[in-house]
């Protein structure tokens, strides 16, 4: 339950981390404009900080809690088990930033690979097949050389993701 809710919240952070990163950038441009944009982008700026503080706090009980787990631990698990749970629970975080910053890279890749074809003679995208909106992918899916099961079926792997600019965050 602990790492489950872990995850949780280092998402929650990277996720309103993420969208007041687009906020401030989206109000950069619109200082000296006429008001109306401006507040709607304002309001939803502050709805963001407050949320961002909520999770903190959540965080900061979790941080409290699982000294409590680690204590209750200490008590079960050997040394090198306790080491183990210890590296853990401070490396997920950031493979989870890491993932997450892997996947705004992914989806800038797919961004700019669809720009490319857009910019294409429609001649050239027609005598290879491809389609305007996915425009590189293969008719059949490659098998992959991973040593790794998937971690998705093909039947459910998800669709392209709506475009979302990349927020490094690097520790929490």
């Amino acid at each position: 339950v602990f790492a489950g809710d872990l995850e949780k919240i280092v998402n929650l952070l990277l996720s309103l981390c993420s969208r007041l990163s687009r906020i401030d950038r989206s109000l950069l441009p619109l200082y000296g404009l006429s008001p109306p944009p401006q507040d709607s982008l304002h309001h939803k700026r502050c709805l963001l900080l407050c949320q961002t503080e909520d999770a903190w706090e959540l965080k900061e009980n979790l941080d409290k809690r699982q000294r409590v787990v680690h204590a209750i631990l200490s008590g079960h698990l050997t040394e090198p088990q306790l080491q183990d749970y210890r590296q853990f629970v401070s490396t997920k975080p950031s493979f989870l930033i890491r993932r997450r910053h892997l996947e705004d890279l992914i989806r800038q890749g797919e961004e700019q690979l669809t720009r490319l074809a857009e910019s294409l003679p429609a001649k050239l995208v027609e005598a290879h097949g491809w389609s305007r909106s996915y425009p590189f992918l293969l008719p059949t899916p490659v098998p992959c050389s991973s040593p790794f099961p998937p971690l998705l079926q093909q039947s459910v792997m998800p669709g392209p993701v709506p475009s979302v600019r990349s927020t490094t965050v690097t520790s929490l």
